[in-house]
Parts: C-alpha cells; structure tokens; sequence
C-alpha cells in the first residue's frame, strides 16, 4: 500500500480528511498524542520525542501504536520545533522508531522526509483500538475558589475552563508559532509541560503570549512529570519557566506545581 504524507501542527487539527494518510505532527508521541492519530485512521505517524521525559512518556505512544500494527516515529525535540509540522518536516530527525517501522528501514539519525516516505510504503495497521481515557478531571474544588482541573491535552480546552487553575499535560509551544494556539480560554492559571525546552526555546513560547493576555502560564521540567498527562502535570511537576502573571501569583522556579495549585486555593 501506498499513503500520502500529510504535514500537520498537532494532531488536534486530525480530520477523517486524513484518513489513511502518513501523518508529519509537530505533537509529542505521548499516550494522548497517538489518541488522535488513532481515532483519525492514520496509516502512519512521525511525531516528537518532547525530550523523551519521565517514564519515557514522550514517546510512550509508539509503543501502543506498534501493538496495532502501525509504523510510527518520532524526531528528536532539539532537530525540530515541537508543535511545528512544517520544521518537523524539512528539519527532523529521527530519535526513535516502533518496531513496523524499522521493518521499513527507518533508524535513528535518518532525516524525516525519508523517514515519510519509507512509511508510505509499511503494512496498514491492523490491530483493535485500545480504549483511551476521557483526559480531563476535577482536582480540587472549594466554595468561592477557583477550580482545579487535570487536562491532557489543549485539545480538551472548553469555554468553562476560563477563569479556572489548570493542569495541562500539553507542551507549552505555539503550534506552528501561532499566538491563537496558546489556549482556546483565558484562564486565570495555565501549567504546561516545557517538553525538554527544545529547538529555538519553542517548549515555552505559550508564556509570553499568556502574558500579554493576562493569564498566569508556568511550564514544569518534561523530567519531572509524564508529558499528555495533565494529572502527571499536577502531582509530579516542578516547575522550569514561569512568566510575569504566575510570578505576581507566588510562583518559582523549582516549586511543585501542586503546591503552588494548593496555595492558590488556600
């Protein structure tokens, strides 16, 4: 079988336009990342390894992808912009490979356009589907304070989220260096995953952007917590890079992010 390659920002954009195609994602190869390269009937993926992080979260999602058949691999964070399909495309490297993909000849070091093309030539997945949790969870709510959610993924955003304290299992890159992308509402406290900081600083480039809109935004350490997992985020993340509003609002560097949630709503 022969795809088409399709180069994408995130796997959020994901459509059943895509179907079938070789997906070039700026997304990490996390858990919630292979979600929608699954849900959106990819034939294969290449992704970013987000610095691979703790429990080797960043790319954890190859590994289920491999038990459904699918060929899948992703470039390391500092050959290319997370969150930039097009650098991923003209820039990235390769880091890691599932198995169907190395049965295509794909293997560290090798550039990801040749990497696309080798895998518009791998075998159709062909496996069941796992059952991916619902992403998004209520942590601490208390009476006339802001709640705390767990989120994910951006990608599970939703207009009540403004005004809240979110936990976000993201990365904290623009998509595409796109202000838009920083987040779909203005909460009153945004923590990201800074996925090893990466090429250009893009790990982090949400903050400035949440500056300018007033929202408090941090980043924790991508070895301190399990990046696409926004509870990870909260009970396992140290804070890395914080900007002037989450400053203001008590944060430092080095700090829990728990703690930081705790005191917030003390």
């Amino acid at each position: 079988m022969t795809a088409r390659i399709e180069v994408l920002d995130s796997v959020t954009d994901l459509g059943p336009a895509h179907r079938g195609s070789v997906g070039v994602c700026g997304s990490h190869a996390g858990l919630v990342a292979i979600a929608y390269a699954v849900k959106a009937g990819l034939h294969a993926v290449i992704l970013n390894d987000a610095g691979i992080g703790k429990d080797e979260a960043g790319v954890a999602g190859l590994q289920v992808l491999e038990t459904l058949g699918m060929a899948a691999c992703a470039v390391a964070h500092t050959s290319a912009r997370i969150g930039d399909g097009r650098d991923t495309w003209l820039h990235g490297v390769v880091s890691v490979a599932n198995g169907p993909a190395k049965r295509v000849g794909i293997a560290p070091g090798m550039a990801a356009q040749e990497a696309a093309d080798r895998l518009m030539h791998a075998p159709a997945p062909h496996g069941e589907p796992p059952v991916f949790r619902q992403g998004r969870a209520l942590i601490l709510a208390r009476p006339a304070r802001p709640e705390v959610w767990a989120v994910d993924s951006v990608g599970m955003i939703v207009p009540e989220d403004a005004g809240r304290i979110l936990a976000i299992g993201s990365h904290g890159a623009l998509h595409g260096g796109r202000p838009e992308t920083a987040l779909a509402a203005d909460a009153l406290v945004a923590v990201f995953n800074d996925a090893g900081v990466g090429k250009d600083g893009i790990g982090i480039t949400r903050l400035p952007v949440l500056e300018a809109r007033g929202v408090a935004a941090a980043t924790v350490s991508a070895a301190s917590a399990r990046i696409g997992e926004g509870r990870s985020t909260y009970d396992d993340g140290v804070l890395s890079h914080l900007n002037a509003p989450a400053a203001a609002l008590g944060a430092r560097a080095g700090m829990t992010c728990r703690e930081w949630f705790e005191r917030l709503v003390e």
